[in-house]
């Protein structure tokens, strides 16, 4: 993407792995009842994906848990190692979806992707009812023309 110049710089896709894995294990359960379980398959996905990558770096610190003023925090120390990381979490992914291995697709949700850690939770509903805010972000999808001179697109 940098050669393609849609990027200048790597931070860009630093930035949506810090995203991710904050949406995956903190900003998505401002949207769950305290105790409940994840039900909703994309939150399921996102959980899955970011709590399966932090408990395999564990050892190496790849993503660090730091709780400051009794604030958890997830700092990820080495991006390219997470990204090689998430390449054999589609690797694991792929096999399930080619064997049909049912089995293995349901641990790996079960195991990563539905339960809720109780105290995060509790800390994560108490810090966001502070914002005063909807646990739920939204876009309006802008409707484009295109203004043509002769044969040529002079604007969107």
């Amino acid at each position: 993407m940098i050669e393609l110049g849609l990027m200048l710089n790597i931070d860009v896709a630093k930035t949506q792995h810090d995203i991710y894995i904050r949406n995956g294990l903190f900003t998505q359960i401002t949207r769950i009842e305290l105790g409940k379980s994840i039900e909703q398959a994309h939150m399921r996905n996102r959980q899955m994906i970011a709590q399966w990558c932090y408990e395999k770096v564990k050892p190496e610190n790849i993503i660090e848990k730091i709780i400051e003023n009794n604030k958890t925090y997830y700092v990820i120390n080495d991006y390219s190692k997470l990204q090689r990381l998430i390449g054999e979490l589609l690797s694991e992914i792929q096999h399930v979806k080619s064997e049909g291995d049912f089995d293995l697709a349901k641990n790996i949700i079960e195991k990563y992707g539905i339960k809720i850690d109780l105290e995060i939770h509790k800390e994560v509903l108490t810090r966001f009812k502070k914002l005063k805010i909807a646990p739920y972000t939204g876009f309006i999808n802008p409707e484009y023309k295109l203004v043509m001179k002769n044969t040529n697109v002079v604007d969107v």
